[in-house]
């Protein structure tokens, strides 16, 4: 089994929602977790919290698949690249749903060949392309989810570690 680690971004839970959030984590990272909630000022009556996990390949899947369930939150969690698997970020807003995608050695999301040629067949016309690139680069979920990030600026930074 191989091991990564990342981080996981709650940018606004309500607070009846931050207990169950925390036993969810921590059921799929199989360790216990106390996430340090903060209020979150983009969103009245909300909370943010941040947790650096270790955990097999595949973990920020289970944790994206487990937070989505609940339509209220605003998450981000990245996975770091292994020699065994490519790095993820996973995006969730309750208006968009999930976006996910690969990410490449200097943080650039990587979009597939294959949904590339999809947009370029697709689109009718210069703006409808546009539209789908941006989508494939989840530019919709960063304009909604940079209300909250900026609004937990003064928390300190984790910076993700180089593989290998």
């Amino acid at each position: 089994m191989t091991t990564t680690r990342g981080v996981l971004h709650i940018h606004s839970a309500p607070s009846a929602l931050c207990p169950h959030i925390e036993w969810a984590v921590a059921g799929a990272l199989g360790v216990p977790v106390d996430l340090a909630w903060a209020p979150q000022p983009a969103e009245r009556a909300s909370y943010r919290a941040e947790l650096a996990w270790r955990g097999p390949v595949g973990t920020a899947t289970r944790l994206a698949s487990l937070l989505k369930r609940w339509g209220r939150l605003r998450f981000e969690i990245t996975e770091e690249a292994t020699p065994d698997s490519e790095a993820e970020r996973y995006s969730f807003t309750p208006a968009l749903g999930v976006f996910h995608a690969t990410v490449g050695l200097h943080g650039d999301i990587v979009v597939p060949e294959d949904r590339i040629r999809h947009a370029l067949a697709s689109a009718t016309d210069e703006r409808a392309l546009r539209g789908a690139l941006d989508d494939l680069l989840g530019r919709r979920w960063d304009a909604e989810l940079d209300v909250f990030r900026h609004a937990a600026e003064g928390v300190p930074l984790r910076w993700l570690h180089d593989v290998g």
